[in-house]
């Protein structure tokens, strides 16, 4: 009997065998080389203390050719796609040392995508190449303390043209990777001129900014609830920071079109990644379900237990198939804005559920933090902050739906465009 062929535009959800083959040769790196490394971590909170670790497992990450998947050739990568770093994401959610070893970790993944999106061959040459290398981490300075951020329009850390050079005052937060990073995308207002009125998202622009340049001041690391990058989390305070007016990446201006442009792919390989953290909570709890008994009988066999594993493969399936059609759509050059924002807001929120459900099913081993459960519970709870907050989010979806209703359509385009 024949198969009939799938119709142009349906989505195949066959994994090419070349994709199959590298994602095995991630699950066998993550079984053999990053889970046993997890022990020689003397403090899960302070990865930096054991970078040795982290150094040891790049050098065996470069030998099995999984090295920088996502960057091209001629970086030292992979050239791997959107879809290929999705599915790589979603094993590397299993276990976060692998996104370390494997150098495609926030936010020096999403800063090597802005450079080689709209850096100059002089700012690729001194920021991305070493970047790429290993020989340096970066962070991306964005969200202030004092303002709802939310709202990017009310950023108010300035930049101001001073002959050939931009002086940078303000103050950031929740930087992650700022401690120790030898350089910062920041986000500043570039667009002072009064007479020209408010232009809103055009008002900014990206400036790489040294860490080393006087002025720049990391004040302190505060506790955050979840688990820590390398860097931290901290506070900055940029005080007359003067760099050359050739830092400028992309076009003044451009600073929102650009970060947009990155945080696509960025919002899809965190969604694989919870994918991943959800992936290995539910595992969790069939297996401890299937160990346990209570009342006379196995846990898993009690109806209400049940109904959790249940919901939760649920949910799973469900994020599987958005970030998979999502990534399709991003590949493929097609209108993706609506997709990635639903995307974001369901698989963080679908992680939270599943996390919770681990919890519950695991009892005090749930709220015990040196176990995993625990640890993925919390870093749930930041996923449905970072990255644009689910309101913020759901404010862009609705936006969408009525734009069609307002001209009488129906708003099916707005549900993922799906026949």
């Amino acid at each position: 009997m024949t198969t009939a062929a799938a119709p142009e535009g349906v989505i195949d959800f066959t994994v090419p065998v070349e994709l199959q083959l590298l994602l095995q040769r991630v699950r066998d790196y993550l079984d053999e080389d990053v889970r046993p490394a997890e022990a020689d971590i003397a403090d899960p909170d302070d990865v930096l203390g054991s970078w040795h670790v982290v150094e040891r497992l790049r050098e065996r990450a470069r030998e099995r050719g999984i090295y920088t998947p996502h960057l091209p050739e001629e970086y030292g990568g992979l050239g791997v796609g959107v879809l290929g770093m999705a599915l790589i994401s979603q094993e590397l959610g299993t276990a976060p040392l692998g996104a370390l070893g494997m150098n495609c970790m926030a936010p020096d993944e999403g800063n090597m995508h802005t450079l080689l999106l709209a850096g100059t061959d002089a700012q690729k040459e001194r920021w991305l190449r070493p970047l790429a290398a290993g020989e340096i981490r970066s962070c991306f300075a964005m969200t202030e303390p004092d303002v709802a951020s939310s709202d990017p329009t009310n950023l108010e850390t300035t930049a101001v043209r001073d002959g050939d050079d931009w002086v940078l005052n303000g103050r950031k937060w929740c930087i992650t990777g700022a401690i120790g990073a030898a350089f910062a995308i920041v986000v500043a207002k570039t667009g002072l001129d009064e007479e020209a009125g408010h232009r809103g998202h055009r008002d900014y622009s990206l400036i790489i900014v040294p860490t080393d340049t006087p002025g720049w001041e990391v004040e302190h690391d505060p506790d955050w609830l979840g688990s820590h990058s390398p860097g931290g989390h901290p506070y900055i305070t940029l005080a007359d920071v003067r760099v050359p007016a050739e830092n400028l990446l992309g076009m003044e201006g451009e600073g929102f079109v650009i970060a947009q442009k990155r945080l696509a792919g960025g919002r899809l390989a965190h969604a694989m990644r919870w994918i991943g953290q959800a992936q290995r909570a539910l595992d969790l709890s069939a297996k401890r379900l299937l160990e346990r008994k209570a009342f006379g009988k196995e846990l898993a066999r009690h109806q209400m237990l049940q109904a959790m594993i249940a919901d939760s493969a649920m949910d799973l399936y469900a994020s599987r198939l958005m970030v998979l059609h999502t990534a399709w759509k991003l590949e493929r050059g097609l209108p993706h804005r609506q997709e990635v924002a639903m995307t974001k807001v369901f698989v963080s929120e679908a992680l939270g559920r599943v996390a919770d459900r681990a919890v519950q099913i695991h009892g005090a081993a749930g709220i015990a933090l040196e176990l995993p459960v625990g640890r993925i519970f919390q870093d749930a709870r930041a996923a449905r902050i970072y990255d644009g907050a689910s309101e913020v989010h759901r404010m862009t979806i609705a936006r969408e739906c009525f734009k069609l209703a307002m001209q009488g359509l129906s708003t099916q385009a707005a549900t993922g465009d799906l026949a």
